[in-house]
């Protein structure tokens, strides 16, 4: 059970993580500023495995992958968002943080505490007692997230 944030349409990576914090790639550092223009005190809010949920194009804007490393390191658990720039997608599963296409974002509140059961592709709302159906992520991608990203995956193969 996670607690959600709620974000618009068009979430770009300059908001994810402002560019001038591009000058390290420390998870630790850039976890503590994410979402900072859009909110502040973000970061002091969110709690770990807390979930993001957005509207369409999350994640557009530059090709960065501090954008995901951030929210990885941040503890957020899942993005659910209706789209996103196709960059961000392969960033995420890059880098070990796992997204979800649905197309009922709209009705998810910010607060609301939800339980996504992968295997089923259900996200459980237990707010409002209702349930959604997400997009399968494919097997593979599947994989780069439980082995944290790409580079573990590529170790573990060798």
């Amino acid at each position: 059970m996670s607690k959600v944030w709620k974000f618009k349409d068009n979430i770009d990576t300059d908001i994810i993580i402002a560019a001038r914090y591009l000058n390290t790639s420390d998870p630790d550092i850039l976890a503590k500023h994410i979402m900072e223009d859009a909110d502040k005190d973000f970061y002091s809010k969110i709690s770990k495995g807390d979930i993001i949920v957005a509207g369409e194009n999350f994640g557009c804007g530059s090709s960065r992958e501090h954008a995901p490393l951030a929210l990885k390191a941040a503890g957020i658990s899942v993005v659910i968002a209706k789209s996103f720039a196709r960059i961000f997608y392969r960033n995420s599963f890059n880098t070990g943080l796992l997204i979800l296409e649905c197309t009922q974002t709209d009705d998810i509140n910010e607060g609301d505490e939800l339980e996504v059961n992968f295997g089923g592709g259900i996200i459980k709302n237990l707010t409002q007692n209702c349930e959604y159906k997400f997009e399968p992520i494919p097997e593979f991608m599947q994989e780069l997230v439980k082995a944290g990203g790409l580079i573990n995956y590529a170790k573990k193969s060798l």
